[in-house]
């Protein structure tokens, strides 16, 4: 009984932790005109837009994280842009610095990962 309770005061936390980076990252990608070149690089279609429409979605997603409101709808859209972000930007650095700058490059996303896979699975427990 007493996880379930810790599960229940945790998950608040979480939510507000998790939601403060994504609406952090997604204000910064949005004023920084550095993340432009970096999303020049990447070599994906339309980088703008694209850097655009990931900016809005976590800071939007992030919002309803914050605000614990539609999160079964604001989790799965951060958890593609984790899983992008860990191909596009870190899985190279696997391949070419090994995996000890993988692993120390990757380290929030990974977190973020998890966190957002708790969520995720706590959201199903309430459903």
């Amino acid at each position: 009984m007493k996880k379930i309770q810790f599960h229940m005061q945790a998950y608040p936390w979480i939510c507000y932790a998790v939601g403060y980076v994504f609406i952090t990252s997604g204000i910064v990608a949005l004023l920084v005109s550095d993340f432009r070149g970096v999303f020049h690089n990447l070599g994906i279609p339309f980088p703008e837009t694209t850097l655009f429409l990931i900016a809005i979605t976590e800071v939007v997603c992030g919002m309803l994280l914050v605000g614990r409101m539609y999160v079964h709808l604001a989790v799965p859209p951060l958890i593609l842009i984790m899983l992008g972000a860990l191909y596009l930007t870190k899985i190279p650095v696997l391949l070419t610095e090994g995996f000890l700058s993988f692993a120390f490059e990757a380290r929030l996303d990974i977190v973020m990962l998890i966190l957002l896979l708790v969520i995720w699975q706590q959201v199903r427990v309430k459903v």
